[in-house]
Formats: structure tokens, C-alpha cells, sequence
């Protein structure tokens, strides 16, 4: 059993729960850790070379990574954090002045290993597959979205410019520079079942073909998935089609139709879900690395999270 100081002693009789320690307790439960572990062993290095440092265990690594998701960090911060926050250490199983904690290059390191092996894609799948077990993932239907996530416009960096693989798009009268993140989410659970990414510019109805599943029976979006040729498809292969209808120029909405864009929206609200805990409960509102696929590669882990996070009631009880 491992040793406790004086500092973690005079923590653990504190009288206050945090937020994050309560935040923290919640998503152990519910992280598949051995399934998860299991997908990255066969990647991992088993030791650091000759005379170098011991290898940080693999499963302290992951938690760490996954901290940095839930708290938007970046390797300089979570390390900084790791010596500041004692609720941290403890969810990683680290010990002050006992055990060293990983400095940033070695947090950089790990993740260049999840988005060479594309392990973020199979640490999404893992987690899409638990939730189809438990039953939280019926596939009747799909609502599809997407939010614009801003990326820095300005080109005073190394490269001096602004990153090539982000545009520029027009939402209302505000323009907005970066990329989309597009998802397909079930109807019944509001949990997201695919993920798909995009420069800004590009139509949200250019990816929907990527966000279907294949067995759902209607397709729920809003007005920006407005298309005949689309609607046409639909009817095709049998699937309901509830997409709200566009208000064209100089030809306002039929009175039906603005009765089925309303029944349409309170169907497709179960979409934003995930996007509120994406921007407002884990904080990603801004891109932090060039390039779209080191985002992706983020965008699969925070979304397997996202789901954790919104299951954690339905999964709890059968993880604990």
C-alpha cells in the first residue's frame, strides 16, 4: 500500500467536497479503463531504453490525457497542475515528492502516440460500443449538427501565417475563421454515435451521408440540411425525413411548414446536448493545435467523453 504524506493526510480530512472532486469521482466510475487500456498496451512502450527513465505506467498517462480534455489544459498547464491540484494527483495515483510527475514533453509524447496509431478513433468506438451494450444506443433514428469551433486568425506565430486547413465562414452577419465539427446523434439517448470534421466553409449538408449509421428510420436536421436532392434520397431508401424547411427569398414559409420547423426543432434539441458539454462543461471553445487532423484526433476523445459525461446516471450503478 502506498505510503501517505502529511500534505495528502490533511487533504483527505478536509471537510468540503469539491466540484471537481465530486466531477472526478463521477467519471471514474464510468470510464471503461481496462477496455481502453487494453486498445493502447500493444502501443505503448514497454521501457524507455537503456539508461533511461522508468516508463510512467500506461494507465496514469491516459488519466492524465483525459484530464486535459476535461479541463481544456495544455501539457505546460497540466503539468503546472499536476504540482498545484491534489485532487488531480489523486485521480492519477500520483504521490508528491514520492513519485515524479510527467513533465510536459512527456504528455506531449503520448498524445503523438493516441494520433499516429489513431487510437482517439478507437477510444470513441470503444465507448459507442459500451453504451450500444448497455443498451443506450437504439439507432431508430439520427440527429445531425455542427458548430463551428474558432481557430486563431492572427499570423503573428513561427509559421507567420494562419493555418492553411482553417476558413473563414459567414454565420448571420459575423464571420467566423476554423473548422466544424459535424456529429450524428441517436435519437432516443442524445448520445453521439459518429463524428466527423470539416474546414468552416464547408455546407453542413456535405457530410450528412458520413453522420448516418445506415439503420436509423428518420433523419432529423435543421434548415441548413434543406435540400430536394437530399429529401429525394431519403424517400429512396424508405427513411422519415425531418428536416426543416428553408424560408426562400421572397417566398415565406407555408403555414405547414412552419408548424413541422417548430415540431422539428423540439425533436432535434437532444443534438445541442452534446455540444453544451463540449463548449461550456469541458471548456473547447478554440482550436489548440494547426492542421485538422491533430484536431480530430482530439475531437474523438473529447466526444467519447462527452458521452461518458452524459450516460454517467445509466452507467454508474453497472460500472461500480
Amino acid at each position: 500500500m502506498k505510503q501517505l504524506t502529511f500534505a495528502s493526510a490533511s487533504y483527505g480530512m478536509k471537510k468540503k467536497t469539491t466540484r471537481r472532486e465530486r466531477f472526478l469521482a463521477e467519471m471514474d466510475q464510468v470510464v471503461p479503463w481496462s477496455q481502453l487500456l487494453a486498445l493502447i498496451e500493444g502501443h505503448y512502450p514497454k521501457a524507455s531504453g537503456k539508461g533511461g527513465r522508468p516508463v510512467i505506467p500506461l494507465e496514469r498517462m491516459l488519466r492524465i490525457y483525459f484530464l486535459q480534455q476535461w479541463f481544456s489544459l495544455s501539457d505546460p498547464a497540466m503539468e503546472e497542475a499536476l504540482y498545484d491540484i491534489e485532487s488531480m494527483r489523486r485521480f492519477v495515483g500520483i504521490e508528491l515528492n514520492e513519485e515524479a510527475i510527467p513533465d510536459e514533453t512527456t504528455l506531449l509524447n503520448f498524445r503523438h502516440l493516441l494520433e499516429r496509431e489513431r487510437l482517439t478513433e478507437a477510444i470513441f468506438a470503444e465507448v459507442r460500443h459500451l453504451l450500444a451494450e448497455r443498451g443506450l444506443l437504439l439507432k431508430a433514428g439520427t440527429l445531425v449538427d455542427a458548430t463551428l469551433i474558432a481557430a486563431p486568425s492572427s499570423t503573428k506565430n513561427q509559421a507567420g501565417s494562419r493555418d492553411p486547413e482553417m476558413t473563414q465562414t459567414r454565420k448571420g452577419k459575423q464571420w467566423h475563421f476554423g473548422m466544424k465539427a459535424h456529429i450524428g446523434v441517436d435519437a432516443d439517448s442524445g448520445l453521439v454515435h459518429t463524428v466527423a470534421l470539416s474546414t468552416a466553409k464547408t455546407a453542413d449538408i456535405t457530410l450528412i451521408e458520413e453522420l448516418l449509421h445506415g439503420e436509423e428510420k428518420i433523419i432529423c436536421a435543421d434548415r441548413g440540411y434543406d435540400s430536394q436532392t437530399l429529401r429525394n434520397k431519403l424517400i429512396a431508401k424508405h427513411k422519415l425525413d425531418a428536416i426543416a424547411w428553408r424560408r426562400k427569398p421572397g417566398n415565406p414559409l407555408s403555414e405547414a411548414h412552419a408548424r413541422f420547423n417548430w415540431l422539428v426543432a423540439k425533436f432535434r434539441a437532444k443534438v445541442e446536448h452534446p455540444f453544451r458539454v463540449l463548449k461550456r462543461q469541458f471548456g473547447y471553445q478554440k482550436v489548440r493545435y494547426r492542421g485538422l487532423a491533430k484536431n480530430a484526433a482530439q475531437l474523438f476523445s473529447l466526444f467519447a467523453l462527452v458521452n461518458l459525461f452524459l450516460a454517467r446516471r445509466q452507467l454508474a450503478p453497472l460500472q461500480g
